[in-house]
């Protein structure tokens, strides 16, 4: 008669612990970059973008984001990314959030990776849970954290 009662109470702690997962969010890409501009950082949602006007192509397609959505923040000049358009990470950053943090995570390791072998493609990139936060590394280390803080603060 115990046997049966321990997997019982095995199999509850099981799916207790599974239900409890980690950090996760309801909000749309839009969404964070709204509540980051809540959290009092500069930024001006600038781009929601649509699986047909997707530059990498994976909004909405399988391994990709479900919601992408890019900001501006005014204290990078504009003389320092002239040239850049609407949407690039330099201007701001973006926001990618995915089905997981798994997905989150391998697309933030991939992108790290462009970065080690193009420098000049280097970014700041913060992941909680399901969600990816790419910084322009045209903010200094310390308004970037202020990124990585604000995100802890929305994805729990």
């Amino acid at each position: 008669m115990r046997l049966p009662l321990a997997l019982t109470a095995a199999a509850t702690l099981l799916v207790s612990l599974t239900a409890c997962g980690g950090p996760t969010t309801d909000l749309d890409a839009a969404g964070v970059i709204e509540a980051i501009a809540g959290q009092g950082l500069p930024v001006t949602l600038t781009v929601t973008y649509t699986a047909e006007t997707d530059p990498n192509k994976q909004l909405g397609r399988p391994n990709g984001y479900a919601s992408k959505a890019a900001f501006t923040d005014s204290r990078i000049n504009a003389a320092d990314v002239a040239g850049k358009k609407e949407g690039d990470v330099e201007l701001g950053g973006s926001v990618e959030v995915f089905d997981d943090a798994d997905q989150a995570q391998q697309r933030a390791d991939y992108i790290q990776e462009i970065g080690k072998k193009l420098p000049m493609l280097g970014e700041y990139d913060y992941v909680a849970g399901p969600v990816l936060l790419r910084v322009s590394k045209e903010l200094t280390p310390d308004q970037a954290e202020a990124f990585e803080a604000a995100l802890g603060e929305i994805v729990q």
